[in-house]
């Protein structure tokens, strides 16, 4: 019955709402679904052919490109390259903010408004069309499907964005009732909380979780301390995003949950960007974006290389992201996935610009380089880290009872000289639950110090 309803589900009532909703995610999920087995030379030729109309576009009906393009006398008709791009200037978000409606298309219609806050808190409004919610669906439909699962199926999606957690009126309720998807806030995460988020999956036996990282492994970890299983309720595959996914949330979420996990990329202004195949690929959404991958001084590095993440999404005719900033940090790879699908790898998401910390003496690293004091410490339940400036950084934990908190406090100040500078005051402070993002995102470590350097090689320490 499951089966049969998750036919009906995916074949007849979704593209119902997609058609109703004028999107044609039906449509470019199919196209997907092919053309992620093209050779590279035919992917390549479909991309140039995409982004050559997107600029031409944003070039006849874009007031900021429009200007742009004629004042560097870039001619959109003769892009023919991906590399043609590196002759135009990057989208920032401070270019977002500053040329705000001068960045719509003058023809667009239906667009939705967003406004999202980011690591800064600093607002960011920008608007979305049907072409690009069509094919950000899609994208995400298609990935979903590489794990034998597809919409209809029981799911529990674990999400703290007001945007999702705002529009829960009847109709949406309704919509998820027919799709079996039950939405867990994720701002809230209390004793209590988790209790009732443990009892609704079991309750649920979803074949697929949704959501932050941090999340997902918080609540499979409370439910190992109440000694409740949750590996016995058949879920199939856990999809997070969001987040930097690390090693030991992947361990747990796999280990307590009894499934796999599939790592995702992506944001809310950038589009769906990548997803993880079973064989384990991080593949890029390829028809729909162009990643570049650059360094401090805007220089595209080569794969291999790391540094920021730049996206030219090529379903953004309504309103353009043309190589648009994203303060991500990546690595690309040349290799092919065992799955036999084309797309292009990425071989590491490594965080935020954000999660990189400075040291007194200027030293760029991840923020793993810290994470590593902290996590393994036993009787640590949670904990966050804080770097306010180049001399103070705060550490934040929830321990449980019986841990030595100075002996233990000694150890982690000790630790974070070492790779800070043995002038830094580290303080630690003991808190009766980590406070999510705004977002209801989970962060290990937050840096309010401007690196030298947004795109650093990853150096953490054991």
């Amino acid at each position: 019955m499951s089966g049969l309803y998750t036919r009906f589900t995916s074949g007849v009532l979704f593209p119902l709402h997609e058609r109703l909703k004028r999107h044609d995610s039906v449509a470019v999920r199919r196209a997907l679904e092919a053309s992620q087995w093209w050779p590279p030379e035919r992917l390549e030729a479909l991309r140039v052919e995409r982004l050559r109309a997107l600029l031409v576009q944003a070039g006849q009906h874009v007031p900021y490109y429009r200007e742009l393009f004629a004042a560097s006398g870039f001619d959109p008709a003769a892009v023919t390259s991906v590399a043609d791009l590196q002759r135009l200037p990057f989208l920032t978000k401070a270019v977002v903010r500053a040329q705000g409606e001068r960045l719509r298309h003058e023809q667009a219609e239906g667009l939705a408004r967003f406004n999202t806050g980011g690591s800064s808190g600093e607002p960011l409004i920008f608007f979305i069309g049907r072409e690009r919610v069509s094919h950000d669906v899609a994208a995400k439909w298609r990935a979903t499907r590489w794990w034998n699962v597809d919409i209809g199926d029981p799911e529990i999606v674990v999400w703290g964005s007001p945007i999702e957690l705002g529009a829960q009126d009847r109709v949406r309720a309704w919509r998820d009732r027919l799709l079996r998807t039950e939405l867990l806030p994720a701002f809230e995460m209390s004793e209590a909380k988790l209790d009732g988020f443990v009892a609704a999956i079991r309750a649920r036996r979803p074949k697929m979780l949704f959501g932050y990282p941090s999340a997902l492994s918080h609540i499979a970890r409370h439910a190992e301390r109440r000694g409740q299983r949750m590996d016995d309720l058949g879920i199939e595959v856990a999809f997070v995003t969001s987040e930097r996914l690390y090693d030991d949330q992947r361990e747990t979420i796999s280990r307590l949950f009894g499934c796999r996990v599939a790592n995702g990329y992506g944001s809310r202004d950038a589009g769906f960007i990548a997803h993880e195949c079973p064989a384990g690929g991080l593949h890029l959404t390829a028809e729909d974006v162009i990643v570049e991958i650059v360094a401090p001084d805007g220089r595209v590095l080569p794969p291999g290389q790391s540094g920021e993440i730049v996206v030219t999404h090529l379903a953004t005719k309504d309103f353009p992201f043309i190589r648009y900033r994203t303060g991500d940090v990546a690595v690309l790879d040349t290799a092919r996935c065992a799955c036999g699908r084309t797309l292009p790898l990425v071989r590491e998401i490594q965080g935020r610009s954000t999660d990189f910390i400075v040291a007194a003496d200027g030293t760029v690293m991840h923020g793993l380089a810290l994470v590593y004091v902290v996590r393994d410490l036993p009787g640590v339940r949670g904990f966050k880290i804080v770097q306010h400036s180049l001399q103070r950084t705060e550490v934040q934990i929830v321990a449980d009872e019986g841990f030595d908190r100075p002996a233990r406090a000694a150890e982690i100040q000790a630790g974070l000289k070492r790779r800070l500078g043995a002038g830094v005051q580290v303080d630690v402070n003991y808190v009766d639950a980590i406070a999510p993002e705004k977002s209801g995102k989970y962060r290990y470590v937050v840096s309010h110090v401007a690196a030298a350097s947004p795109a650093p090689e990853a150096a953490p320490h054991a």
